[in-house]
């Protein structure tokens, strides 16, 4: 997994912005395998609900942004993406995208074969580029523009508890003024922006537990009933997900954009911590959340027993 556990969970729990500087050898994006359960997800997402993943703001002119990020899809990773300035290609999926034309380069790897191809094709045309680029990598994508401090462009299929019209188009202080004990976040929106936008690779680490097992967790399509009564009865194999983002950012040319990335992933709690050490860091991590982050982590009924559970691991 891609996700830092010791960078980023900690005791006090703070809501703040975690940036830390990528690595030299830290690659922004994560080709997906054919029929991995990402571009099942998101295939779904883009085959039959893609505005619920893909939000331009009007006037927003995203093809610039879209093909530096095209150029360094295809620096980071020839053998999984390929692009020219006009033809995008992925060669492992067997499609590719060149203006508003989707060829089949050969047949995919699961189902009837065509589907990806099918899926492009149902998408208008100027957004088959950013269709292929969610298929083809793991990560969801998003635009940061620091002149204006907005989300211009969004490509997010695989949201967590946020629906992306919701924040198109709007100033990062709206963006998040759900978030719980943001105070500190929304003070530095300013600087944060012209940081991610700069010269330097940054990357940040955002975590939860949750009773959602999908990847995708649009509110229109998850279950909003509140936890079980059981959620952690069973030591073992409790009712419980452990959600993670990996978040980069691509600073683009000339320096006032960046592409930010969100590599989402999800498994069962108990698989992921694994270790007393683990169990010890996150039930300090989540026994300083103040109610209103337990609140908006849907954390608050939970956390009890949530709390016990994680003690007899650390045990």
């Amino acid at each position: 997994m891609s996700f830092d556990f010791d960078a980023a969970v900690n005791a006090p729990f703070r809501m703040q912005p975690g940036l830390r500087r990528m690595a030299d050898d830290a690659l922004h994006l994560t080709p997906v395998g054919p029929g991995s359960r990402h571009q099942r997800e998101k295939l779904a997402v883009l085959s039959t609900t893609p505005a619920q993943a893909l939000q331009i703001a009007p006037g927003f002119d995203a093809n610039p942004a879209l093909h530096a990020l095209a150029a360094h899809a295809a620096r980071e990773h020839p053998a999984a993406f390929t692009w020219d300035g006009t033809r995008a290609s992925a060669p492992a999926l067997g499609v590719a995208v060149q203006g508003d034309r989707v060829e089949d380069l050969a047949s995919g790897s699961f189902g009837l074969g065509d589907e990806l191809g099918r899926c492009l094709r149902g998408l208008p045309a100027e957004w088959r580029l950013a269709g292929l680029l969610c298929l083809c990598f793991v990560e969801d994508f998003a635009l940061v523009d620091a002149q204006t401090g907005t989300l211009p462009w969004l490509a997010v299929a695989l949201p967590s508890h946020w629906a992306p019209i919701d924040k198109i188009g709007r100033h990062f202080r709206e963006v998040h003024a759900p978030v719980a004990d943001n105070a500190l976040l929304v003070r530095a929106s300013e600087h944060l922006m012209r940081m991610v936008c700069g010269p330097e690779r940054w990357e940040r680490f955002v975590w939860n537990v949750t009773r959602h097992p999908r990847l995708n967790a649009h509110p229109a399509n998850v279950d909003h009933a509140p936890w079980p009564a059981d959620a952690f009865a069973d030591a073992n194999a409790p009712l419980a997900w452990w959600r993670t983002e990996r978040q980069s950012f691509i600073s683009l040319p000339g320096e006032t954009q960046a592409v930010f990335t969100i590599h989402v992933e999800i498994e069962p709690l108990a698989t992921a911590i694994d270790s007393a050490d683990r169990a010890a860091r996150l039930r300090d991590a989540i026994a300083t959340m103040s109610d209103a982050v337990l609140a908006y982590r849907s954390l608050s009924t939970v956390r009890e027993p949530l709390l016990a559970w994680l003690a007899a691991r650390a045990a």
